[in-house]
């Protein structure tokens, strides 16, 4: 019993994470295949599986080109002040369009700059953070009182959520390794690790 419990625990590591990676992907597409899809069926004599995924990615394709355009670029940035002084839709555009922001800019100017440990009191414990903010001008209220202190975001594992603390400089110790290595690390809880040590010859 033993060894078929062993047998089957191994057979499940390795389908699960397949079955969910599948589902995923195959749930995200049928989520931006309806965009579009749901209103080519009612146009459409015959419609083809997959025809709103694709109208939807060449539509942001088409997006992201027009924003390359100054004359188009400054048309979208006009529109957009006009929407975040809508106060309904502020609550909810501005807060997502921040969070897009911060993961797509990596480490520009009010993306994810650089990757931290963070001492939390006399405990001895370290939080792996990313840094997200070292001065709030923008913000009066929270420069008047920071000090020395910097915005530190601490992602949750096995999650897309975090919380975000204000950490003074003297906690902080600069880690010399890639964001996106430290998000990976941070969702897996470290579970996660290479199959051949880094620098190793494969």
């Amino acid at each position: 019993m033993k060894q078929l419990q062993k047998i089957f625990l191994q057979g499940l590591v390795t389908f699960l994470p397949i079955a969910l990676t599948i589902y995923i992907i195959y749930a995200g597409i049928a989520i931006v295949d309806s965009f579009l899809g749901d209103a080519l069926r009612q146009i459409l004599p015959i419609y083809i599986p997959g025809l709103g995924f694709l109208l939807t990615v060449i539509l942001i394709f088409l997006l992201g080109l027009m924003l390359n355009n100054l004359l188009a670029g400054g048309i979208f940035t006009k529109l957009e002040q006009r929407l975040t002084q809508v106060p309904f839709i502020k609550a909810i555009y501005s807060p997502l369009r921040d969070l897009m922001n911060l993961f797509s800019k990596g480490g520009g100017p009010g993306g994810l700059q650089k990757v931290v440990l963070v001492d939390l009191g006399d405990t001895g414990i370290r939080a792996l953070g990313l840094v997200t903010r070292e001065n709030f001008r923008d913000v009066p209220a929270i420069e008047q009182n920071a000090d020395d202190r910097i915005a530190v975001y601490i992602p949750m594992s096995y999650g897309l959520g975090g919380f975000t603390l204000m950490v003074p400089r003297s906690r902080l110790t600069p880690l010399d390794m890639p964001i996106e290595k430290a998000m990976s690390l941070a969702i897996t809880g470290w579970v996660k690790a290479e199959s051949k040590p880094e620098g190793e010859k494969k």
